[in-house]
């Protein structure tokens, strides 16, 4: 089945509706409208006013879901792509320099959770908030004095 041309635009060259966009990334429409109020995507309005999206925003959609895969907050995500032109198709080298940005702490938070896992099996039976890596690390509730010291649960 051959590609669809999106609708035309006053401004010229393909345009997508968000059903096409929704569509074509697999997101619902409500996704994009709200990556839209974060600035994460743009559109234009056509005569009808209906949304029209530039065919760049597939690419922009494609790295903002991997982006999210990998556990990158929104607000960085959206601080990164706003370093890219919005109509213009991210590359290959605009890739590998925003995933370059989030390599050091996706690195740490990947160290973080290997630690966890690996406190998860001392767990087991553990009645001793004292000695409890997760929830006491290092007994520190305990320095600061007696009674209850967290509020919420977990």
């Amino acid at each position: 089945m051959a590609a669809s041309r999106g609708p035309a635009h006053p401004r010229g060259g393909d345009w997508l509706s968000v059903g096409e966009v929704a569509r074509r990334s697999g997101l619902a429409v409500s996704a994009l409208h709200f990556y839209e109020a974060r600035g994460l995507i743009r559109s234009e309005r056509s005569a009808g006013n209906q949304r029209r999206y530039p065919r760049a925003v597939l690419r922009r959609v494609a790295l903002i879901k991997v982006a999210q895969r990998a556990g990158i907050p929104l607000a960085e995500i959206a601080q990164a792509l706003a370093s890219l032109p919005q109509d213009k198709v991210p590359t290959r080298a605009d890739w590998r320099r925003l995933s370059h940005q989030w390599r050091a702490e996706l690195d740490a938070r990947i160290e973080r959770l290997v630690r966890l896992r690996d406190q998860l099996d001392g767990c087991i039976g553990c009645v001793s908030l004292r000695e409890c890596p997760l929830r006491n690390p290092g007994d520190v509730l305990g320095r600061q004095g007696p009674g209850a010291r967290r509020l919420e649960p977990g």
